[in-house]
């Protein structure tokens, strides 16, 4: 089933990243962490639908995404990020494998990050946010997405990893096996797993190895 809503607000939150807040449909639901597919409701566009992650939480009487644009070539991201409020979204019904199991370490490699924004907001509204960890890696600081709110609602569970540059209040490097030799001493508790492809697959086989349960390990199929 689809559904047509107008784009209530947007904010931006990075330099290729904007906040979109949309009309809900009635009697529409999500669990956090779930996606859905999203078209621009205009003629050359309606029929290009996108998977976005839900940054809301259940309870609000709106719909958030966090989306960054590509501005290199001319896709969906590209055009929405053109968009202005009032204009409307295509949305289907929502799905997706990553939701909340226990308390545990959620690893996130930049638009990644997306899944945990919900998830977090919602065990903080529950006041059960304390005893996750994050890790979140980017390629510079200017690409890190909502780290003042990463700061302020896990604190010292909070650790930003980046790539290509050192700056204060960051990690320099990448998650491999070393980092997560050197931050993660139990094995035994639950793990999120989201970003590039490649990053899941191998972030999730060093993980097994050194004796996370591979069904303690969440990750979008």
């Amino acid at each position: 089933m689809t559904y047509i809503s107008k784009i209530l607000d947007i904010q931006t939150i990075t330099h290729d990243v904007k906040q979109y807040k949309v009309e809900k449909p009635k009697g529409y639901s999500f669990v956090p962490g779930q996606a859905t597919e999203v078209a621009i409701n205009k003629p050359e566009w309606k029929e290009e639908m996108r998977p976005f992650t839900f940054t809301s939480i259940p309870e609000e009487d709106h719909l958030e995404f966090v989306i960054k644009s590509y501005a290199d070539h001319d896709g969906v991201t590209n055009q929405l990020d053109k968009l202005s409020v009032g204009d409307e979204l295509i949305l289907d019904d929502s799905w997706g494998a990553i939701q909340y199991k226990g308390k545990g370490v959620f690893i996130a490699g930049g638009a990644g990050i997306n899944p945990f924004i919900g998830i977090f907001k919602d065990l903080e509204a529950k006041g059960e946010l304390i005893g996750n960890t994050l890790f979140f890696a980017n390629k510079t600081a200017e690409d890190v997405i909502l780290e003042s709110y990463f700061r302020k609602a896990l604190g010292n569970d909070f650790v930003s990893i980046l790539e290509k540059e050192q700056a204060g209040g960051h990690q320099q490097g990448r998650i491999d096996q070393d980092f997560i030799q050197a931050h993660i001493k139990d094995f035994s508790q639950e793990f999120y797993v989201c970003g590039p492809d490649s990053m899941v697959k191998a972030i999730s086989e060093i993980l097994e190895e050194l004796g996370a349960n591979p069904d303690a390990i969440t990750f979008e199929k």
